[in-house]
C-alpha cells in the first residue's frame, strides 16, 4: 500500500507575478475597449447627415406624391460600413493582443488520458449523484463538515471490506455519498461581483469536483469532459495542455494529480457509491474576484477485474483546489467559467512511481506493482493534515485503507 504524493502538485498553477500581469492586462484591455464619446466634430457631422437624411426623405416624399417616385440617396457617412469595419479591426486586434498577452501564462490542468478499452456492463457506469444503493452502516451519517478537523477519525472496528459491505472497517462507512456530499455555502455578494455571480462560481466549482472524481466516464478513464467544461478556455494554453497530457501523461503531467480515473482493464468499482467528505470556502480574491477553497476526500472501493473477484479494498484521494472567478466586466473572461489557481493531492493506496494516468491499486491477493515505498507511514483519512506544508515527493506507505 502507498501514500503517492507525485512532485510536481503543491505548486501555484499560475505564477502571482504572472497572475497579476494577466489581471492588468486583461483589465486594461477591457477599459482601453470601451466606447469613447463622440468628439464635437463627430456630433457635428452626425446632425449634419441627419438633416440630409431628413431633406432627402421629404424630397421623396414629394416625388412619390407627383407619382414620380425615384430610390432615395444613401449618403456615405461615419455611420455606414467604414465605422463597422474599424469595430472589426479592433476587436481582431484585441484577439491579437489577448494572444501575445497570454504567451507566458501557465495553466496546470491535468487531465484524464483517453482510455479506449471499456468493459463489457459499462463497470463504472453508476450516477455521481446516486444514493440508492448505500451501502450498510454502522452508524448514521456524519454532519457535513464545517471546519478544518483538528485530528484523524477514530480507527472503528477492524474489518476487512467486503462486496456487501465495502466501507467496513473504514471511517467513511458513516460519509455522506457521492455528489450530495459536496455541501456549497450560501453565497454573498464580493467585491463587484453580484451575489448571484458568487452562487455561479460556487456551483462550478462542486461541478468541477464531481466530473473530476465522481463522474462515471473519468472513473472509467474517458476525457472528463464536465470537468474542462467548467474551466475558462481563455486560460491561455489550455486547450493545447489538455490535449498534450491526454497523448503522454508522465511524471510531471500526471492526469491523477486532479482527476480520479482507473484502468477499466484492471479493476472495477464496487457497487454504486463512492464516499465523499469536506467542504468549500470562499473569500474576496485579489483583482476584485472570488477566491474558492475547497478540500476534498473520495473513497473508491475497488476490486480486480481478473483474480479473486470477491477481494476488495479502497482508494483514498484527498483534492484541496484554489479556484478563482474574475468579473467578466473587468476581464476579458469567459462568463461562468472558472480559473485553477492551484492544487494539491494525496492519494492513498496506489502504486509508486507509475505515470501512466491511472490510479492503481495494490490488493493482498497480488504482488505489489511499482517501486516499493520510501517515505513515512501517513493516514490517508486524516483531513486535518496541512497538504501544502506537509508536501513531499516520496512515495510512502499508509496506515490502513
Amino acid at each position: 500500500m502507498s501514500d503517492k504524493q507525485p512532485g510536481e502538485t503543491g505548486e501555484p498553477a499560475v505564477p502571482d507575478d504572472v497572475w497579476e500581469r494577466f489581471a492588468a492586462d486583461s483589465e486594461r484591455d477591457i477599459r482601453d475597449s470601451a466606447p469613447k464619446e463622440p468628439s464635437a466634430r463627430a456630433r457635428m457631422v452626425t446632425e449634419r447627415l441627419r438633416l440630409q437624411d431628413a431633406r432627402e426623405a421629404e424630397r421623396a416624399a414629394r416625388r412619390a406624391a407627383r407619382k414620380e417616385v425615384r430610390p432615395a440617396a444613401q449618403p456615405e457617412g461615419w455611420r455606414t460600413g467604414p465605422a463597422w469595419r474599424e469595430m472589426d479591426g479592433r476587436t481582431a486586434r484585441r484577439r491579437k493582443l489577448w494572444a501575445i498577452l497570454g504567451i507566458p501564462l501557465a495553466v496546470a490542468v491535468a487531465v484524464v488520458a483517453m482510455k479506449p478499452s471499456l468493459l463489457p456492463g459499462n463497470p463504472f457506469g453508476f450516477s455521481a449523484g446516486s444514493t440508492s444503493a448505500k451501502s450498510p452502516s454502522t452508524g448514521p451519517t456524519l454532519p457535513a463538515e464545517t471546519a478544518a478537523p483538528t485530528a484523524p477519525p477514530s480507527a472503528p472496528d477492524p474489518q476487512s471490506p467486503t462486496r456487501e459491505r465495502p466501507f467496513a472497517g473504514s471511517p467513511a462507512e458513516r460519509w455522506a455519498t457521492g455528489a450530495p456530499a459536496i455541501v456549497v455555502p450560501e453565497a454573498t455578494p464580493v467585491g463587484s461581483l453580484t451575489k448571484e455571480q458568487v452562487a455561479t462560481a460556487l456551483r462550478q466549482t462542486k461541478n468541477l469536483l464531481v466530473g473530476a472524481n465522481l463522474d462515471p466516464a473519468t472513473l472509467r478513464g474517458e476525457r472528463p469532459e464536465a470537468a474542462i467544461a467548467v474551466l475558462d478556455p481563455k486560460q491561455p494554453h489550455m486547450v493545447d495542455d489538455i490535449d498534450r497530457m491526454l497523448r503522454s501523461p508522465d511524471k510531471k503531467h500526471d492526469p491523477v494529480t486532479l482527476f480520479s480515473r482507473f484502468d477499466p482493464d484492471e479493476v472495477r468499482l464496487v457497487g454504486h457509491v463512492v464516499k465523499t467528505r469536506g467542504r468549500i470556502t470562499f473569500k474576496a480574491g485579489k483583482d476584485g474576484s472570488v477566491a474558492i477553497h475547497a478540500d476534498y476526500t473520495f473513497v473508491y472501493p475497488v476490486s480486480p477485474v481478473d483474480g479473486n473477484a470477491d477481494e476488495v479494498t479502497r482508494t483514498i484521494v484527498r483534492r484541496v483546489l484554489d479556484v478563482v472567478f474574475l468579473d467578466s466586466r473587468k476581464f476579458r473572461v469567459t462568463p461562468g467559467k472558472v480559473m485553477i489557481r492551484q492544487y494539491d493531492q494525496n492519494v492513498g493506496n496506489s502504486a509508486c512511481d507509475v505515470y501512466d494516468g491511472f490510479l492503481h491499486p495494490q490488493f493482498d491477493s497480488t504482488a505489489p506493482t511499482g517501486a516499493p515505498p520510501t517515505g513515512p507511514t501517513t493516514d490517508p483519512y486524516d483531513r486535518s493534515r496541512d497538504l501544502s506544508a506537509s508536501h513531499r515527493e516520496d512515495c510512502g506507505t499508509v496506515s490502513r485503507t
